[in-house]
């Protein structure tokens, strides 16, 4: 059977990525070759973080990366499997600024062309790890024999697929379900490959930390807080009031302990923001944001800090064993970078009394 196999250094790991037939990687446009070429070079190519009152820039990034309008309705039907042009290309345009020729992977994500036997065969023994089933899409977490398998589900009704990671969590596959097309099936492997990130890097002194990273004078700010706190609002605000400030990721970026310091780096991984720069810079500060009538900041003690960072970042709770890795990098973090909360309006002013407070 063919593979194709591409290999990415995200947050200083190198990751394999392999796709079986009948799954292929999308070409790139030629327009897409180049705005990739910048993106590995780290350059900013002009987008803008997604707040929630500025839905509006969604379509403007998409332009921007030469990506096809494809509207939610349309990926979030079956129709896509009929439709040839989607069927079963995998779109990694996100993922291609973060392209390498060699290295050794810490994990390889191999997508298969169906599901198992096995999978269905087994499933009364699997025992429940975790459940995320308040919204669509929907799944669920089991342990198996050493493996660990996510069921993926579009509604109540439509299963997508299934991912499932070996005991070392080197080799994960993801197979997803009969007539799921490229749209359907590129959003679950996104999901399989930030989870099994998390999980190979858990003991390398690496977090993903759903934050919002704005960078000045060469140094990452981090933005965090529960959802709707306003992440990528104030990001927005410092690039519009702060000359020189600039967008490293919306969402999901990566932290490392390397050399005695905390590095931030960008990801392929950014939310509704598709903010996909190769760039690393030191960390400065980690903010965590509160909407409140006033703008008031203060630093945080380390047990504050400890507190507020593991709740921002993208850990797997239940699993003891993982925990027990993240915990010294989380505790390092909190230790040793400079935390603050702002509680803030949405404004210049909340800009201000921030830079003020965080810049050294």
């Amino acid at each position: 059977m063919n593979v194709e196999s591409r290999l990415y250094r995200i947050g200083g790991h190198t990751v394999r990525v392999r796709l079986e037939q009948p799954w292929t990687f999308k070409a790139l446009t030629e327009q897409q070759l180049a705005l990739v070429d910048r993106l590995r070079r780290g350059e900013d190519i002009g987008i803008e973080s997604v707040p929630a009152d500025r839905q509006e820039q969604l379509s403007v990034n998409e332009a921007l990366m030469g990506k096809e309008a494809m509207t939610r309705e349309i990926w979030d039907t079956l129709d896509e499997a009929e439709r040839s042009e989607y069927r079963h290309a995998l779109d990694f345009l996100q993922y291609a600024p973060f392209e390498v020729a060699e290295g050794e992977p810490v994990f390889t994500l191999t997508v298969h062309a169906g599901v198992p036997d096995w999978l269905e065969q087994t499933r009364p023994q699997w025992k429940m790890a975790t459940a995320v089933d308040e919204v669509p899409p929907y799944y669920y977490g089991y342990t198996f024999e050493g493996k660990t398998i996510y069921e993926y589900l579009m509604t109540r009704e439509v299963r997508a697929g299934y991912f499932v990671m070996d005991k070392n969590y080197t080799e994960g596959d993801y197979y997803p379900c009969p007539r799921m097309g490229g749209k359907t099936t590129l959003f679950q492997v996104n999901t399989s490959l930030m989870i099994q990130y998390t999980f190979a890097t858990a003991g390398l002194g690496t977090l993903l930390l759903h934050a919002s990273v704005t960078r000045y004078e060469g140094r990452g700010n981090l933005f965090f807080g529960v959802s709707g706190t306003g992440k990528s609002t104030h990001s927005r605000l410092w690039h519009e009031f702060v000359p020189g400030s600039d967008l490293m990721n919306d969402d999901n970026p990566v932290i490392r302990y390397e050399d005695g310091r905390f590095l931030v780096y960008g990801s392929p991984w950014s939310g509704k923001t598709l903010c996909y720069r190769n760039v690393v810079a030191p960390v400065n500060a980690l903010v965590r944001l509160e909407q409140f009538p006033e703008n008031r900041i203060a630093r945080l003690e380390p047990l504050q800090a400890y507190a507020s960072v593991i709740a921002a970042v993208s850990t797997i709770r239940w699993n003891h064993d993982i925990m027990s890795l993240l915990i010294p990098t989380i505790e390092r973090v909190a230790m040793t970078v400079p935390c603050f909360q702002l509680r803030c309006r949405p404004d210049e002013e909340a800009v201000q009394v921030c830079k003020q407070a965080i810049l050294p």
